[in-house]
């Protein structure tokens, strides 16, 4: 009922481009949660602790969790309403809320924002990633000559590109699944060599930041 009270437009897009084939696992949506949300920023979390200090960065940190787990509770509930109109993508959304013209205005330049920075990071840290590899694999430049960053970049991006032109977000369920685990994998070697080494010595648990200008700034980065 609800695929025959679309318009003729919303149903030509998605079979031109659809988001999934509507054929997908509950396991699926597991791969794909998370590689979204257990991102390389875990490893970023001693660093914020480190900045925050025991007290305030454990409540940061259950802020966080309630949020996350909150706003995933509401796309559940928006994608279980029955009935109603399933939104596919943000534009949409933003289109139904706002209206046709400015839902667009409102939605699709932050989109192309977040999209832009985090393809421009993620490409350097991947490329950064390669290069580490490969000078730990060819020390003392066993493998021939020394390549550049940008060369290591380009590698990076275009096993990218081959990969966007899969059909539909089911397609790179293999990939999230591969993400997933590699996320579970170094998240378990920071914590496991943490437990494995101990306490050291020396630690030192004050906050990094020594004025009041340094540690605001420290809680802003963290």
């Amino acid at each position: 009922m609800a695929a025959a009270g679309r318009p003729q437009q919303e149903k030509s897009i998605d079979d031109w481009l659809p988001i999934n084939s509507r054929k997908a696992k509950w396991w699926y949506s597991a791969f794909h949660n998370v590689t979204a949300m257990v991102g390389a920023g875990v490893l970023g979390l001693p660093y914020a602790m480190s900045e925050l200090g025991w007290g305030p960065g454990i409540a940061v940190m259950i802020l966080s969790w309630i949020i996350t787990l909150y706003t995933l509770w509401q796309m559940v509930e928006m994608h279980e309403m029955v009935p109603g109109k399933r939104f596919d993508r943000y534009h949409e959304l933003g289109q139904h809320v706002f209206g046709d013209r400015l839902g667009l205005w409102i939605v699709v330049p932050q989109q192309l924002a977040v999209e832009v920075s985090l393809n421009i990071i993620y490409m350097v840290t991947g490329g950064q990633s390669l290069k580490k590899f490969h000078d730990v694999i060819c020390d003392g430049g066993r493998c021939g000559g020394d390549l550049k960053l940008s060369y290591f970049i380009m590698i990076f991006a275009s096993v990218h590109l081959v990969l966007s032109q899969l059909p539909n977000f089911n397609s790179i369920s293999a990939v999230s699944l591969a993400a997933a685990v590699m996320s579970l994998s170094y998240s378990t070697i920071a914590w496991g060599a943490s437990l494995h080494r101990g306490r050291s010595a020396d630690v030192d648990y004050h906050l990094r930041a020594t004025t009041t200008q340094g540690r605001c700034s420290a809680s802003w980065e963290a």
